[in-house]
């Protein structure tokens, strides 16, 4: 089992920065990738960014939905088991719950995916 926490959402606006940490409780599991999700109320949850996990930092590659590419930054603390989503230049369209996501080696071909509760984004002015 993985707990997975998330922090950092609030209240901001438009053009604003907000910066979202998602931390891993203690686990022997292999990680295969970590990303954030997002859900507007009434909608399916999306994919914002991932990162897969290399056998180094410098080795990972990451993904991101079109409508963040260029505000929105992934990346990760190994040290630490967190991952982070730096948002740049909000938008209102930005406003959603947004969800960290780790999925795990669970035995041979097999892998589970862990979620959080989610850290609330509003932006408005």
């Amino acid at each position: 089992q993985v707990r997975v926490v998330e922090s950092g959402g609030g209240l901001a606006q438009p053009g604003d920065s907000l910066r979202l940490s998602c931390a891993l409780s203690k686990h022997n599991f292999k990680v295969l990738a970590m990303g954030w999700y997002r859900r507007v109320s009434g909608e399916e949850r999306e994919p914002v960014a991932m990162t897969t996990i290399g056998d180094s930092p410098n080795a990972d590659s990451t993904s991101y939905q079109d409508s963040v590419k260029d505000r929105f930054t992934i990346s990760r603390d190994n040290a630490k088991d967190a991952v982070y989503l730096q948002m740049r230049n909000l938008k209102p369209e930005d406003t959603a719950l947004y969800y960290c996501n780790v999925k795990v080696v669970a035995g041979p071909g097999t892998t589970i995916d862990y979620w959080g509760r989610g850290t609330q984004v509003t932006v408005s002015s």
